[in-house]
């Protein structure tokens, strides 16, 4: 599969990258990307996504946004790295082979730690540490799941959610749509059910929503696109991004959109329309930043107690970006952009 160059040096110039490496395997099959964003506030750390992507465009774009937002996550949580990603062009379930995931691992290696990484949608914990053959520069070892601290900082956010909307932060009765049972999503309802919430949920992995439906008693929304529509307090996105469409938008009855997906907004005007809409918007790489908390408290040597306390203050992150986005008339997710860019300009 040869890069093709038609919109590639838009999409680049779009998001200012400091650098994008593609890599070819031919004997592994393995075809990725590996993007860095911004390295101002330290080297470049971010997941890997393995994606059946469309296009060679498609998955360039898919890296560019997540690694810039992997920059924005990393100053808005104040911590000593900046914003990469790394995605493999392919199926899981059908390319995935222990070749492939070790060269891929060669490739991470030769950035000396520049470059590190994690989970994403298609790479598991235990792809990560057989990978530890070939790279020491992973976020492996602080927890078996870091989705389950991702799950731990959403319910934070949520809180700040529910506090800012109804001047209570308690999650007892209150209705949650959750887009995505898969292991964010299981978690996070995990969570949820212990706090007397109530579950509804879409997925299009029927296994995985019999499982949250028999442990958690979350009430399955079928077809998956009717989440949308369904009235409740909260919808919560934590599968695939750009769930905020043009499409989608006019179909939400909630009052707050908050969830551990990346990139929710499918353009930034997607989060303004929110916002006239009166929909209170908690930005994504905001409320969903337990998880890089976690891998980072890994690469550092620290401690899991220490990731869990650390993920505790995305309650008080989100309630001063709501605040100042209150008290400016802006929409959150320009509040967060702002503060972000403006620790990346202080470092430089």
């Amino acid at each position: 599969m040869k890069p093709q160059t038609k919109n590639v040096h838009e999409l680049i110039a779009q998001y200012a990258p400091q650098e994008v490496h593609y890599y070819n395997d031919p004997a592994t099959g393995l075809k990725t990307l590996i993007v860095i964003h911004n390295t101002a506030l330290g080297p470049a750390t971010g997941g890997t996504r393995f994606y059946p992507y469309p296009s060679w465009e498609a998955a360039l774009e898919d890296a560019l946004k997540l690694a810039q937002a992997m920059s924005y996550k990393c100053a808005l949580a104040e911590l000593p790295f900046g914003g990469g990603k790394g995605v493999i062009l392919g199926d899981p379930k059908r390319d995935k082979t222990p070749e492939l995931l070790r060269a891929y691992a060669r490739v991470v290696h030769q950035f000396n730690g520049r470059f590190t990484t994690g989970e994403d949608v298609g790479i598991s914990a235990d792809d990560l540490r057989f990978m530890t053959h070939e790279t020491k520069f992973l976020a492996v070892g602080v927890t078996q799941e870091l989705s389950a601290v991702t799950a731990q900082g959403v319910m934070h956010g949520l809180r700040a959610c529910f506090q800012t909307v109804f001047g209570n932060s308690s999650l007892r009765e209150r209705t949650f749509a959750v887009q995505g049972a898969g292991k964010v999503g299981y978690y996070l309802m995990k969570l949820l059910a212990r706090e007397g919430a109530k579950l509804f949920v879409s997925d299009i992995d029927r296994r995985a929503l019999d499982t949250v439906h028999r442990e958690f008693g979350a009430k399955i929304i079928e077809p998956p696109e009717a989440i949308y529509a369904l009235e409740c307090d909260a919808f919560v996105p934590c599968a695939l991004g750009g769930v905020i469409n043009d499409t989608t938008l006019p179909l939400l009855n909630c009052k707050i959109v908050a969830g551990s997906a990346n990139n929710q907004l499918k353009e930034p005007r997607h989060g303004d329309r929110l916002h006239e809409f009166g929909i209170l918007y908690a930005p994504d790489y905001v409320i969903n930043a337990g998880g890089l908390i976690a891998g980072v408290q890994d690469l550092l040597g620290g401690s899991l107690e220490k990731a869990l306390h650390e993920t505790e203050k995305i309650y008080g992150r989100l309630l001063k970006i709501f605040e100042i986005a209150r008290r400016e008339g802006l929409a959150p997710h320009r509040v967060a952009d702002r503060i972000a860019e403006e620790r990346l300009r202080q470092r430089h």
